[in-house]
């Protein structure tokens, strides 16, 4: 007879592997169901900077999770890429931000989170073409290569004794009073101690959908579809991110350059169209002359989990003694990542939190 796991995690995305991590790590025996493959969606599909967009003018509950896991970060990369002998590609190349209108507030927030920043001189800025106000250099901000990320948190998972079951779309949440005792698939009926909903964009589709009584306190998440582009460049072309109004730049280690991204309020649909390929090309080439002698070799979209604000439901389900939430991190998963797992598995093994956890519960306005 199989033992039921202490901890039951639906999803595969970026969130549910770091917390996943996070409980095995604790000594809790985990199990982790995903509808398709792991870490394909927006996990898969975002830039991968480590800072939230213009951070200052965003709430204070994004920023809360975003700078704890800035300290995370050099460290988890490490013993991923030791672990799993697979490298997350974590690279502290810098971001420099071309336009800052709010310069004063951006200062303020930088002072604030203790965050390294300069004013940008003309060397950091006479490759782009771009009507610079008041640009600021950020020389600590990271990124961090979104599949290799995954690919290195699921070896590393698997490695510490993950059960990982893949392609298995849930179908039934079995409730005994205030308690999930067991949840299904198409082809499986499994007991659970702890239930954690952890499903990306699907999260709260999921929720009304298998739990349509607990309307209270469900989830508002919705899927916010997000377009990208590569260039084929080689390395060092571009040696750091830039964010130029609301489209950024990228490269990676290897020399190619993302280009991004589209805000698209949509369904659960990931077609890409011609019309954001060209806008982002046009943006891409127009901001980088030098692209223009690098070919374009992908076109992708995912779907991020939007919330009203873009905080994340990080919380214990208030009428459910078992079931919790750890979703909704609109273009910010990586971002939030491992600071959002910690706060899950502080909030059920009743740690003390790293993070106030109050901004992030579902009671909480989002």
């Amino acid at each position: 007879m199989t033992k039921t796991p202490d901890i039951t995690i639906i999803g595969g995305g970026i969130i549910a592997l770091l917390t996943a991590r996070e409980f095995l790590l604790a000594g809790a025996t985990v199990t982790v169901i995903e509808k398709n493959a792991v870490g394909q969606e927006s996990s898969w599909a975002g830039g991968g900077i480590l800072l939230p967009l213009y951070p200052w003018r965003q709430p204070d509950a994004i920023s809360r999770l975003a700078l704890q896991s800035l300290k995370l970060y050099p460290t988890l990369a490490s013993q991923l890429k030791n672990e799993s002998s697979i490298d997350p590609e974590w690279n502290p190349c810098g971001l420099l931000i071309t336009k800052n209108p709010d310069f004063e507030t951006a200062v303020s927030w930088c002072n604030r989170y203790d965050i390294s920043y300069q004013t940008a001189d003309s060397d950091r800025l006479h490759a782009f073409n771009t009507q610079p106000d008041q640009p600021l250099w950020l020389p600590g901000i990271a990124q961090a290569r979104n599949p290799r990320l995954v690919k290195s948190l699921k070896q590393d998972i698997l490695n510490k004794g993950v059960h990982l079951i893949e392609h298995a779309e849930l179908t039934n949440i079995v409730l005994t009073g205030n308690r999930v005792t067991a949840i299904e698939t198409a082809s499986t009926r499994l007991t659970v101690n702890e239930l954690i909903l952890s499903a990306g964009a699907w999260t709260g589709q999921l929720f009304r959908h298998l739990l349509p009584t607990l309307t209270k306190h469900a989830p508002k998440i919705m899927p916010v579809k997000g377009q990208m582009l590569l260039f084929d460049a080689e390395p060092d072309t571009l040696p750091f991110m830039v964010l130029d109004d609301d489209q950024y730049l990228i490269p990676r280690l290897d020399g190619k350059i993302l280009a991004g991204s589209t805000v698209e309020l949509t369904d659960f649909s990931k077609a890409t169209s011609e019309e954001a390929r060209d806008r982002l090309n046009a943006f891409a080439l127009n901001l980088m002359p030098a692209l223009k002698n690098y070919p374009l070799i992908k076109h992708w979209a995912g779907l991020r989990p939007g919330t009203d604000q873009g905080i994340p439901y990080i919380d214990r389900h208030p009428d459910i003694s078992n079931l919790s939430i750890n979703a909704g991190h609109f273009r910010n998963g990586l971002v939030m990542g491992p600071a959002s797992a910690q706060l899950m598995a502080d909030l059920i093994l009743k740690r003390p939190t790293s993070v106030a956890p109050e901004q992030y519960q579902l009671a909480s306005p989002h």
